[in-house]
Formats: structure tokens, sequence, C-alpha cells
């Protein structure tokens, strides 16, 4: 773990290498697990206003679980969280085929909402636990991500570059050049 700025962070998202493929594992993050996707407040109230024009992208299973308890839920920890399908898939899921996408960033490529889909999401496998003076940036091994990692190690992408643009999006250009320096100097070390 090292800290940069009001973060602590684990080496792991130096080390493990990740790249997403979807032709293996068909998008199971988003319909498996016993939660959905964790939201801050500022997007509990982000998804309220967008999803009327998020509506016309989704599933009439999501569109009825969304209408039945809401654009977001607490879930049972108290924790903010996307709506679920029975339990099951998030509510915001579509499929092209048998692949799970989502339906705010289906409607964010076509330029109809700015928003491109929870932060949670767009920063898997990293997660980020929020503290009252710090965050935590981890590293979620999954292993439904197996082909992911494997497909990382083939193409040697370190997970903090896979998922570059979303931790600019959380914690800012100069947080991610910060980063950057870290790694470098880090991977000069770890090849001594």
């Amino acid at each position: 773990m090292f800290q940069l700025g009001k973060t602590i962070v684990s080496e792991d998202i130096l080390e493990k290498e990740f790249v997403c493929n979807l032709s293996a594992c068909h998008g199971a993050c988003c319909v498996d697990g016993d939660a959905g996707a964790p939201l801050n407040e500022e997007e509990t109230k982000i998804l309220e206003e967008i999803y009327p024009k998020v509506k016309p992208f989704l599933r009439k299973e999501g569109i009825e679980a969304i209408e039945a308890q809401g654009t977001w839920v607490k879930g049972t920890d108290g924790d903010l969280e996307t709506t679920l399908i029975d339990n099951k898939d998030c509510a915001y899921v579509i499929f092209d085929g048998k692949t799970a996408l989502c339906g705010i960033e289906q409607a964010y490529n076509q330029g109809i909402v700015d928003w491109k889909k929870p932060v949670s999401c767009h920063l898997y496998p990293i997660r980020v636990k929020d503290f009252t003076e710090f965050a935590a940036v981890n590293y979620d091994k999954w292993d439904i991500c197996d082909d992911a990692c494997s497909l990382g190690k083939e193409l040697e992408v370190p997970v903090y570059k896979f998922v570059k643009e979303a931790l600019v999006r959380r914690f800012g250009e100069d947080w991610y050049a910060e980063l950057e320096i870290v790694a470098r100097e880090w991977k000069k070390v770890k090849s001594k």
C-alpha cells in the first residue's frame, strides 16, 4: 500500500494486469453478484434525472424493477446501489446477443445523456471505499474476471492503465499523473 494525496492505494493496481474480455465473460459482472453497483449520493440524483432519457434503452424487466423499487436502492448493508431485477441482474443491463451491456452507457454513446455510467462500474476491477479522512483504492479479484486477467497479462496492461479514464474521472488528472510517477518508481524497484 502507498499513500497518494488523500488515498491509500493497493500495489495490486500496479502489479496485476487486466483487460476486460467481453467475448469470454459476456459482461457477467453486470448480472452476477449479490448487490447492485455501488453509488454515491450525487450519482443517485443523476440516475433520477436521466432515467426518462435512459428508459428507452432498457429492457422491460429493468423498467419494471426501477419503477417498482426506484432508480436506486439502499442495499442490505445500507449502501446506495443500482436497482436489481430479482436480486440478480442490474436493472440497467441490456443484452447484445448473450453479452450484457450498460443501458446508461448506450444512451451516453449515442449522445442522449452526458453521464457514462456509475463510476464504480467504470472503475472495475478497482473498488474505492471512502472513509472520513481518506479513500482506499483496491484491486477486486473476482473469478468471473479470470479471462480479463489472462488477456491483461498477454497484452501487458496493468490495472491502473486499463482504468485510466475512470481513475481520472474519480480522482482527477493530477492524481493520475502522480500515480504514473509512483508506478514508474515501483517498476524500477521491482526490476532490481
